[in-house]
């Protein structure tokens, strides 16, 4: 399955901030500010991936690890994965396709987080205020900046969605360019002259190791 090679790359520390959403739901912090949960996520997350940077590439099953215990249970996926198909193929899918590609999309994120993570060095993160504010609000952008000594800048921005009294992540793009985005025109193109069911046996493939990178 084709990836998206400048979203790839530049993930190095993106997905990482994610897994501090536990830890940060059992401090006792506030999660009504988005930037300053996030500001939180880095803070612990880039100390994380300095601790084990040794062993991040000879030992990625720990980020593996990392993703399924942190990133799943704080991400819509369920709307990120109807999200990134055709309105008519989702509405067309069987509640057992339907549930398959959530597990499959889900286990892509992962393999993308897990990829990126290992090519931590030494990058930092500023976040900028939230234009107009959040009040009120169900959707929110924080936009961001990631800083190396051996990189130029990058942008990221990132989108969340209020569920209940918390924020998750709906989406970032990296340099303008949107994960969803890359991941529907990467589905869109199986699809055009195939069927759900060969799409999922793609991402099954894919995930296994099988299908081509």
């Amino acid at each position: 399955m084709r990836n998206n090679k400048l979203v790839l790359s530049l993930l190095i520390v993106v997905f990482g901030w994610l897994s501090c959403f536990a830890s940060y739901a059992q401090s006792g912090a506030t999660q009504s500010d988005p930037i300053a949960m996030l500001q939180y996520m880095a803070n612990n997350m880039i100390a994380g991936l300095k601790a084990n940077k040794a062993t991040l590439k000879t030992k990625p099953q720990v980020v593996y690890q990392l993703a399924n215990r942190y990133v799943v249970p704080y991400a819509s996926l369920t709307a990120m994965a109807k999200s990134v198909l055709p309105p008519n193929i989702w509405n067309n899918a069987t509640p057992a396709q339907r549930m398959q590609f959530q597990k499959e999309f889900t286990t892509t994120l992962i393999r993308t987080y897990a990829s990126a993570l290992t090519s931590y060095e030494d990058q930092t993160v500023h976040f900028y205020p939230i234009r107009g504010g959040y009040a009120g609000a169900n959707t929110v952008e924080v936009n961001s900046e990631i800083t190396g000594s051996n990189s130029q800048p990058i942008n990221v921005s990132y989108r969340l969605v209020r569920a209940g009294s918390v924020w998750r992540l709906f989406d970032l793009s990296v340099e303008g360019v949107s994960m969803l985005e890359s991941f529907r025109s990467q589905f869109a193109d199986i699809l055009e002259s195939g069927t759900m069911d060969q799409l999922l046996q793609r991402m099954s493939e894919h995930n296994s190791g099988e299908g081509r990178s």
